[in-house]
């Protein structure tokens, strides 16, 4: 097995920065100093001066389209993009061909991600209307959430009924994790502008039919749920400023009970982008007004919102070509979203320490992973080397994705990934993806 000795790094770990030294023996984080750690006789030693140590990133929001839709991306494709963006574990949703919403296919996606996944995984199981009996025997050591579907999207497995809520809610044996907006709202919004303007509807309206309105209700509405059953909520990619007032700050989020994630592209993108990025930045939910991502992101200093992850959702680009009603809702960012939000703190805007704590730390304590998410002794060693002095440009040629675009392309990014370690392995070197297979299953401590 690898063993490695990180010399001089800037480690950023549990809210602090200092120059220091890390060993790793056999996928363990086994020493961290500030004072020198002798090597051991058979040891890889890694000169970091210069450069920032910091855990790897969990993604608790991918896409990655395997099984059924593989022409868009795959397990095997969108972990190497992952890889490269410094996300060494995440979690991928169940609206996949078939759908992961009985133990059987649930089953499969593991199976897959075993032979062809490069950093570790985990899988929501999908919630119906009426397939209670099947939630009921999730295993919660290795099932990251139950995904419930409180408006449709991409799949189609829009749950919608309010009995089979209350009994989701009331029986669910692993954190709930929902996409909130409300349907019937989103219907009369979309007969208005498709009245108005036919097939031809610009993009920029995306943020008017999948309105405000349609995430309050849906979000509020899985809030009230949560109270009344005592439930774990986690509610995903947080869209407007009105959906704050839902959510605390006042404790931490290991003592909550509600909690919620922003997307990287809703604190990136505002509704002046969908001019030059049209059809390229349609997200359900929707990229919405700047007064609407100032507030996200000031909801992430605060600690009202918890997690920053991707809601990584790769399509072709000749299916986003597509007029408004025929493009698929959904984007590619799993490959860019540590180096977005470096680029935030590079402007003075948030610090590294709470995008550690963002996209790092705080995953690993909601969600109970075992020895993740921190560079702690004993822990695997899931790490990332970054370069905070190496500028680069996102274009074709350094796009991993198998669907080959990104809603980035052109962007200067001032940080660069320079090394990602999975499980003490490294599987991200310069530039150049290393197909190692010792990833592995997520485990929960719940």
């Amino acid at each position: 097995m690898s063993s490695y000795l990180i010399k001089n790094a800037l480690i950023v770990n549990n809210g602090k920065s200092f120059v220091g030294n890390l060993l790793t023996e056999n996928s363990i984080i086994t020493k961290i100093s500030a004072k020198e750690i002798p090597a051991p006789e058979i040891c890889e030693v890694i000169d970091a001066s210069g450069l920032i140590l910091i855990p790897g990133v969990i993604d608790d929001q991918v896409h990655f389209r395997e099984p059924g839709l593989t022409h868009k991306g795959n397990i095997f494709s969108e972990s190497r993009a992952a890889a490269a963006g410094g996300v060494t574990s995440y979690m991928e949703m169940p609206n996949t061909i078939p759908q992961a919403v009985n133990t059987e296919e649930f089953t499969k996606k593991f199976e897959i991600a075993a032979n062809s996944s490069l950093v570790n995984y985990s899988f929501y199981f999908g919630a119906t209307n009426d397939n209670i009996s099947e939630i009921k025997k999730i295993d919660p050591s290795f099932t990251c959430g139950l995904k419930v579907f409180m408006g449709s999207s991409t799949g189609n497995m829009l749950v919608d009924n309010r009995k089979s809520l209350e009994a989701i809610f009331a029986e669910s044996p692993v954190l709930i994790a929902t996409h909130c907006e409300d349907e019937t709202t989103i219907k009369r919004n979309t007969e208005i502008f498709r009245e108005k303007y036919g097939e031809n509807l610009p993009f920029k309206y995306h943020p008017e039919i999948r309105s405000t309105e349609a995430c309050f209700l849906s979000s509020s509405l899985a809030v009230e749920l949560a109270n009344k059953f005592n439930s774990r909520l986690h509610i995903l990619h947080i869209s407007t400023a009105k959906e704050l007032e839902l959510f605390r700050n006042d404790i931490p989020a290991t003592e909550k009970k509600i909690t919620a994630e922003v997307c990287v592209h809703h604190l990136w993108f505002n509704e002046d982008s969908y001019n030059t990025k049209g059809s390229l930045i349609k997200w359900n939910p929707a990229v919405k007004k700047e007064t609407d991502r100032k507030a996200l992101f000031e909801a992430v200093l605060s600690g009202k919102l918890d997690v920053i992850a991707t809601d990584h959702a790769p399509h072709t680009l000749e299916e986003k070509q597509n007029s408004y009603f025929k493009a698929p809702s959904g984007g590619p960012m799993v490959q860019h979203s540590l180096v977005s939000m470096l680029e935030f703190s590079k402007q003075g805007l948030i610090t590294i320490e709470k995008i550690v704590e963002k996209m790092c730390h705080t995953p690993a304590d909601i969600f109970h992973i075992d020895k993740r998410g921190y560079l702690t002794e004993g822990n695997y060693a899931d790490m990332v080397l970054i370069n905070p002095n190496a500028s680069w440009h996102v274009e074709k040629k350094n796009i991993l994705y198998k669907c080959g675009w990104s809603p980035l392309d052109g962007q200067e990014f001032s940080h660069s990934i320079e090394k990602t370690f999975v499980n003490g392995v490294v599987v991200f070197n310069n530039g150049l993806v290393i197909e190692s297979k010792k990833a592995m299953a997520l485990q929960f401590n719940h």
